[in-house]
């Protein structure tokens, strides 16, 4: 479950915690079936109980790198349905100006509602700041 919640920084290192439902999957085309996720962080896929990959944890990921910018969630509301009603269309504030057009990019390509849109893992990780 990727949050912010779930990340620990500790003598300068980063941990990531919680891992009670990890599950890797043998091959990059497989999906996942189940529900699960804090709401917050939960991608459209997920809200609408779809077959699900790691690009999910891609748009979490960029979840938490917005709340990292703003302070706040990404996407935010009073009830669920609300909550779920902005996560399917992708409908957040903007990213504060002060970070880099780069990384206000990235993390928009990271929240793309479309999973095929999102960058994947070793994209991320290549990107120079």
């Amino acid at each position: 479950d990727m949050k912010t919640q779930n990340i620990f920084l500790k003598n300068g290192k980063i941990r990531l915690g919680d891992f009670g439902i990890a599950r890797v999957l043998d091959n990059t085309k497989d999906f996942a079936n189940t529900c699960i996720g804090t709401p917050y962080y939960m991608s459209p896929e997920l809200f609408k109980a779809q077959a699900y990959s790691y690009k999910s944890d891609v748009w979490a990921l960029g979840c938490v790198l917005y709340e990292m910018c703003n302070l706040r969630h990404a996407f935010d509301a009073q009830s669920i349905h609300g909550l779920s009603v902005k996560i399917l269309r992708g409908s957040y504030p903007p990213i504060n100006t002060m970070y880099s057009k780069s990384l206000r990019d990235l993390i928009g390509r990271m929240l793309s509602v479309k999973p095929q849109q999102r960058p994947t893992i070793l994209d991320i990780l290549n990107r120079m700041f």
